[in-house]
């Protein structure tokens, strides 16, 4: 019985990093099928909406008004990313746009040390730190939290690029620019609202995870690295791939810390981005039937 509860313990907590995972990573193949862009960025978008939350809360805010102000707050911050700098580089080398993502990443974590400074800060959990027995194991409510909020955020992300025009135009631009140009639509205006809802997602991701892990300003580091990761496994061109690959990770990291020891869970994910891209370059699930977004 003891076996079976850390088991199911184990999955619960795998399941909770991987839809953190999966909210990032997805914002990585969005903005790479669009603009061809890896934005190494993506990762402190989740920093920012943890600290933001945080600060709202902090000021007296409602829980779910702090929410919704800061992941739209860093939506914004999002968009003004991809005008004020990528935008401009558009016709520059890939090696150009990957080191303005590195230099945003920087001075993102720059502008939160002044903000926020060093020092990790908690963000209260959403429904209480009761925790929730369930055959033997003890499973804390926010990973409940976290695996909803992720789950009903990739299904509105389903919604959003299957049944609404500016959905349609950013998946056309995905599958294929040249013909989304010839019917009118611009892959530079679909770059904006690529990294601006990635960016929204990624702030999301932060404050689901906050209350768990603490927020900080080099948060946006390793969540980030670990997204991204389950992107290239899952297949970068794949959303569905990509949220699976996120899925697989913090899975693989659960039961390699609960089983073995928790200096080899960061091993484990990097030994299997190797692996993939020695022997699959396109990814685990680079075949999954659907839509690439």
């Amino acid at each position: 019985m003891e076996l079976t509860s850390q088991f199911i313990q184990l999955i619960f907590s795998g399941l909770t990093i991987g839809s953190i995972y999966a909210l990032i990573a997805i914002g990585f193949v969005i903005i790479y099928n669009i603009t061809g862009l890896l934005n190494l960025a993506q990762g402190d978008f989740a920093m920012l909406g943890a600290l933001t939350c945080i600060s709202f809360v902090n000021m007296g805010f409602p829980l779910i008004i702090a929410i919704a102000v800061s992941v739209v707050i860093v939506t914004i911050i999002g968009g003004l990313f991809e005008r004020l700098a990528i935008y401009p580089a558009r016709n520059s080398s890939t090696a150009t746009l990957l080191i303005i993502t590195i230099g945003a990443a920087f001075v993102f974590r720059g502008i939160s040390i002044l903000i926020w400074g060093t020092q990790p800060l908690a963000l209260r959990p959403f429904s209480g730190n009761q925790n929730i027995n369930f055959l033997d194991a003890t499973i804390q409510p926010q990973s409940l939290w976290a695996i909803g909020i992720s789950l009903l955020s990739l299904a509105v992300l389903y919604y959003f690029f299957n049944k609404t025009y500016l959905g349609k135009a950013v998946t056309a631009c995905v599958v294929n620019r040249f013909a989304a140009r010839l019917m009118g639509i611009s892959p530079q205006k679909m770059s904006f609202w690529a990294v601006s809802i990635s960016a929204g997602l990624g702030a999301l991701a932060g404050i689901v995870i906050a209350p768990i892990s603490g927020a900080s300003y080099d948060m946006g580091i390793m969540i980030g690295l670990k997204a991204f990761i389950a992107a290239v496994i899952g297949g970068l061109s794949n959303a569905p791939a990509a949220i699976a690959g996120a899925f697989l990770i913090g899975i693989l990291e659960s039961f390699t810390e609960g089983y073995l020891s928790s200096g080899y869970k960061d091993a484990i994910s990097f030994t299997l981005l190797l692996i993939v891209l020695f022997f699959i370059p396109n990814g685990l699930f680079s075949k999954v039937s659907g839509k690439r977004v």
